[in-house]
């Protein structure tokens, strides 16, 4: 490992935008293609991820050759959420979840799971049982075990790690007020661990959440929590800090050290959802400062013992989330609306090539 490597000047950042994609953000067929960021992220031991979404994937031939030229590692960003794949009580829908596995194994690219319990983007069947009582919380706990055995049983040996259990903490470090721990109790966070590891002992379990980047209340709960249950022999083996950042509110502190004390417990960590957005209209100054962020994380993962991965979500601020989120805001990833490379592209990059 490099020992720890601030994140470099905005300037530096720019000029090194400016060789790879000429002046601010070019078309993609304005300048040569530089190497892909997977072929700089061999031999350091983290894959590089996106989100991909599955109708893009389908309709924007751009988007699909961006998406196997510059990663190694793909992430649903919602095909394979629990509405998608059960949207009516016990008829499934795997389709858009087996096309993105199927892309990945033709361009030799592992697969994140995303994710399995989540408070969000539950099947109205099941919320809507709960809410009116026709669902009770005996049978409701046999529902979430059955649909994690046979989500995470179809894609045994094919999905290398798994958000088990997703947003589950306040920011103060208080549970969650969620369905799951209204109706089950704190222990449904264990017990989807347990369901999920038997259902494919291989794969790497993780824990994911926003917020929870540097030490604080929210990312010492889940410290806590994972240290709690490991000594309890439940498989949480990873730690996933999503990294959905903004440039007006500073970057965080101590994520180095924050790494470090999940790894110290054994667990595996991971950047799985970055991206950094901005308020509107994009200026240089802007770019600039957005570049550092992305290259802060992703040294802090590189020069981490056990960060396996660091996963965008998504690359082109095309068919990024943020603007539909934020009023105001946007430009959150690593290219623009058409394609071109921004300099945070270049950071991420020469941080690949460097680490």
């Amino acid at each position: 490992m490099n020992s720890f490597r601030m994140p470099v000047s905005a300037v530096a950042l720019v000029g090194v935008a400016l060789l790879i994609t000429g002046a601010g953000a070019q078309p993609a067929s304005a300048h040569p293609d530089p190497v892909p960021l997977r072929a700089l992220a061999a031999g350091t031991g983290v894959r590089i991820g996106t989100a991909v979404d599955m109708a893009a994937l389908t309709d924007d031939t751009t988007y699909r050759l961006k998406v196997a030229r510059e990663f190694n590692s793909v992430t649903a960003e919602n095909v394979m959420k629990w509405e998608s794949v059960e949207p009516s009580r016990g008829t499934y829908d795997w389709g858009k979840a087996d096309d993105l596995v199927r892309f990945a194994r033709a361009h030799g690219q592992a697969v994140r799971g995303h994710t399995l319990v989540w408070h969000s983007q539950l099947p109205g069947w099941l919320t809507t049982g709960v809410a009116d009582g026709s669902i009770g919380a005996e049978e409701l706990r046999g529902i979430l075990k059955a649909h994690i055995t046979k989500e995470v049983k179809r894609y045994k040996g094919k999905i290398y790690q798994w958000d088990v259990v997703n947003e589950v903490f306040e920011e103060d470090g208080s549970l969650r007020d969620s369905i799951w721990l209204r109706e089950l109790g704190p222990s449904y966070i264990e017990d989807a661990f347990r369901w999920a590891h038997a259902a494919d002992p291989k794969a790497r379990l993780f824990l994911n959440d926003y917020n929870v980047e540097g030490v604080n209340a929210k990312s010492t709960a889940y410290y806590d929590l994972a240290k709690r249950l490991r000594a309890e022999g439940v498989p949480v083996q990873g730690f996933g800090i999503q990294g959905h950042l903004a440039i007006q509110y500073g970057f965080p502190g101590q994520v180095t050290e924050n790494l470090a004390r999940f790894e110290k417990l054994g667990m595996q960590t991971a950047f799985t959802e970055v991206d950094v957005r901005m308020i509107l209209p994009v200026e240089e100054a802007k770019l600039a400062a957005q570049a550092t962020y992305f290259r802060g994380l992703l040294d802090a993962c590189l020069n981490a013992r056990r960060c396996t991965s660091f996963t965008v979500w998504g690359f082109s601020d095309k068919y990024s989330w943020v603007p539909g989120v934020f009023a105001g805001q946007g430009a959150a990833t690593l290219m623009d609306e058409e394609f071109g490379r921004k300099p945070a592209y270049a950071s991420v990059g020469e941080g690949l090539a460097a680490g």
